[in-house]
Order: C-alpha cells, then sequence, then structure tokens
C-alpha cells in the first residue's frame, strides 16, 4: 500500500469518528450527517481502491480521472444547493407565517387590557 493510501484512509475514517461525534452531540443533524458519511464513504472506497478512479473514469467516458472527480463535487454541490434553497424557502414561509400570527396575538393582547 502506497504512503498516500494510507494518509487518506486514516483521514477519512478520523473524519467518520469526527461526524459521529458531532451526531452525539447534537451539533449535527441526522440528515446533514448522511451526506458527509456518503461523501467519506467513496473517499474510503476510492482510497483502498487504487485504480478504481481510473476505471470508472474509462467505463463513464472522462478523458481524465480528474475531470471525473470535478464533475462529482460539482453535481453534489448543486444537489447540495437546491436542497438548502428548499429548506430556506420553507423556513422564510415559516418565518412570515410566525411574525403575522405575533402580530395578531399582540394586537389582541393590547385589545383586552383596553
Amino acid at each position: 500500500m502506497a504512503r498516500i493510501q494510507i494518509i487518506a484512509i486514516f483521514t477519512s475514517i478520523l473524519f467518520l469518528l469526527q461526524v459521529a461525534y458531532l451526531i452525539h452531540r447534537g451539533r449535527l443533524r441526522e440528515e446533514y450527517a448522511f451526506i458527509w458519511i456518503i461523501c467519506t464513504g467513496i473517499i474510503l472506497f476510492f482510497s483502498f481502491w487504487r485504480d478504481g478512479l481510473e476505471t470508472m473514469a474509462r467505463l463513464m467516458g472522462v478523458y481524465a480521472p480528474p475531470n471525473l472527480v470535478f464533475m462529482g463535487a460539482i453535481f453534489a454541490l448543486l444537489v447540495y444547493l437546491l436542497h438548502l434553497s428548499v429548506t430556506v424557502s420553507k423556513l422564510q414561509q415559516q418565518n412570515k407565517t410566525l411574525a403575522q400570527e405575533h402580530a395578531l396575538l399582540q394586537q389582541r393582547m393590547e385589545q383586552k387590557l383596553k
């Protein structure tokens, strides 16, 4: 095994342990941890399979293996950004509804006090 493989495997395992620690402490929600675990698993998989990236690039018709990495990363980022956009939109609507309900309750309280 090459030195870079050992470093990649060790780093990936440490990262998985860090994600588990953050979940345990309640600082990372499970739905986001799932994404990090999958990404780390992919890195770990290719750390063990030395020629895996070249084989996958050949199977997908990509000229250079690093281009496959960039393509995968860009796709993953786009999917993640879409997910965050949906989440932010939902939270924005909930905040608007909450502010309206708060204003109505405050108005009712002022009317009762008069």
